[in-house]
């Protein structure tokens, strides 16, 4: 088989183009493929599809696979059409998407490998620069979300990420069933989550039936001025709840530490993540150490005893008894005389509504956690992001569940 062939079978040209030559140049280390219109052919409006008469052409150049160790370049002269509606334009060619440099192919590989390390690792194992491989994932992104059909998720999370540090946030909303972001802004304001509500439709948004969030006020009022009922949609995760519990836990102990070492007792030394951590994944010997803690007449063990039966409440069917479960929790903190429990309690009686919704929908925030981890693992792997709209496109891209690649690479 001659090489023009071959090259042309590998890159599944079809007339009216045809491979007209292949250059081996040794010294530079490169093959140059030479690909060519057949005569007489009469070209379209690659937006309108109307035959256009034939305007001048240009020089392209394309970077594809390599052939061995060598790098591989195609090469052509592309017609430019004048077509009546978009003025002079250039035709589309089939094994590249217009404004890229690569091939489709050469482009699948680069998000393959965006895929599994940074930009700046692909820039250097593929010996291109950072702006173009950054080109590449923003192109991708811009194809997939362009793609992305209408859709109903039922159940949502909204989480709020740091984009750097001095309290910089952007707010993201994540389908619960299928573990994707569907949504990206920057800070976490009301209109940060209001912009996602207002892409939906009416029929969209009755559609909804959990949305799983922190406290936050903003995006309570974003969900109640959008989602039909928010009242009873809005859901206040287990895992925020327990982490007012916890800090209320550790302030108690902090102050009871202060007060015990003043008469020379430091029973509590040491013992911070004791409070914190779920017994049933202490070693046995901190669990003895522990249980003689919790044991004991500490204004720490009673607030660590309120958080504890608090964390039991979660497992109610009737939203009746989850009430009455929760007005009892609330009655004893209230009269624990222990402030930082009871300023807690008081945040819990306002956002009671909420955490009884997250108890009888059996919702909760989990899917977001686990996609912010993810996306504070790619922020440290990518050393940090520019802007934010670079951090945008790397949580579309890695965890946005978008069809990334070329529109060629579908008819392969």
């Amino acid at each position: 088989m001659r090489d023009i062939d071959l090259y042309a079978q590998i890159l599944g040209l079809r007339s009216p183009w045809k491979v007209a030559d292949v250059q081996l140049l040794r010294d530079a280390e490169e093959v140059r493929i030479h690909v060519v219109p057949e005569p007489g052919v009469t070209w379209s409006c690659p937006h309108c599809g109307r035959p256009s008469p034939g305007y001048d052409s240009r020089r392209r150049q394309w970077r594809h696979l390599d052939t061995c160790q060598y790098k591989t370049v195609l090469e052509a002269d592309v017609p430019r059409v004048q077509c009546a509606e978009h003025g002079v334009v250039t035709v589309a060619v089939p094994w590249a998407e217009p404004g890229s440099g690569f091939t489709a192919l050469f482009e699948a590989l680069l998000i393959d490998w965006l895929k599994e390390a940074s930009t700046q690792a692909v820039a250097r194992q593929l010996k291109l620069s950072w702006g173009a491989i950054d080109r590449v994932m923003q192109r991708a992104v811009k194809r997939g979300l362009s793609r992305r059909e209408s859709q109903a998720p039922e159940y949502l999370s909204v989480d709020e990420t740091a984009f750097a540090r001095r309290h910089e946030y952007v707010t993201v909303v994540t389908d619960q069933e299928r573990g994707v972001v569907l949504h990206v802004a920057d800070d976490r304001k009301t209109e940060s989550l209001s912009a996602y509500y207002a892409g939906l439709s009416d029929e969209q948004k009755a559609n909804i039936k959990a949305v799983a969030m922190d406290m936050w006020p903003a995006y309570i009022s974003a969900t109640e001025a959008h989602i039909p009922q928010a009242r009873e949609k809005i859901a206040f995760d287990k895992f925020h709840v327990a982490k007012y519990l916890n800090d209320a836990v550790d302030k108690v102990r902090r102050q009871e530490h202060r007060s015990l070492l003043a008469v020379g007792e430091d029973c509590l030394k040491g013992s911070k993540y004791d409070w914190l951590t779920n017994p049933a994944n202490m070693t046995r010997a901190q669990q003895n150490r522990f249980r003689a803690l919790r044991d004991g007449s500490l204004k720490t063990a009673r607030a660590w005893a309120i958080k504890e039966f608090a964390m039991g409440l979660w497992h109610y069917d009737s939203r009746t008894w989850a009430a009455k479960g929760w007005t009892r929790w609330l009655s004893w903190a209230v009269r624990s005389r222990l402030e930082p429990v009871k300023k807690t309690a008081a945040t819990i009686k306002k956002h009671l509504w909420g955490i009884i919704n997250a108890v009888v929908l059996k919702v909760h925030n989990g899917h977001a956690e686990s996609i912010n981890s993810r996306i504070q693992h790619m922020k440290s792997r990518a050393r940090g992001f520019r802007n934010r709209e670079r951090f945008r496109t790397a949580i579309y891209f890695h965890l946005g569940g978008l069809d990334l690649y070329p529109a060629q690479m579908r008819n392969r």
